[in-house]
């Protein structure tokens, strides 16, 4: 319940900051749990290993995070997590985890601004786990400005 609000009300206040950042400054950040288990492909290494085959919610991710032009990493820990959240080109992240992991993360990554999604565990926790893509692609665009050139871009 704690876990559910604090993730709540984080995300409201990212939100009312208003932050807007340019896509290369956009970190997607996954846990490795969202790769389907029997899956032979390293995504932790890099997320152009996996193939898109459609059996897990990663590739969706990867085309995500493809369209927009941001950078997505696939992690085993919080550990590393953090370091991701931490480099100096990151200016925001979309995070997908568990409530555990979310509100670790955002406590330990403050004050850059984080949009928390929570993950669904249908084989249960840290197996399998899927998140919704429409949720995510959500919370991506309202962190991203967009230029004047990409605005010109867009079909009419």
């Amino acid at each position: 319940m704690f876990k559910e609000w604090f993730i709540r009300k984080s995300n409201a206040l990212t939100a009312r900051r208003r932050v807007k950042v340019a896509p290369e400054h956009l970190l997607l950040l996954l846990p490795h749990c969202m790769q389907w288990s029997g899956c032979a492909q390293n995504v932790r290494e890099d997320i152009a290993n996996c193939k898109q085959c459609g059996k897990c919610r990663v590739g969706d991710m990867k085309a995500l995070a493809a369209k927009y032009g941001v950078r997505c990493v696939v992690v085993g820990g919080g550990r590393r997590a953090v370091e991701e959240v931490r480099r100096e080109s990151t200016h925001a992240v979309v995070a997908v985890a568990c409530e555990k992991e979310l509100v670790a993360g955002v406590l330990a990554t403050l004050p850059k601004p984080v949009l928390a999604v929570n993950n669904t565990r249908p084989c249960g926790a840290c197996r399998d786990t899927s998140v919704d893509p429409d949720e995510v692609e959500k919370a991506i665009r309202s962190l991203l400005f967009f230029s004047v050139s990409l605005i010109r871009a867009l079909p009419l």
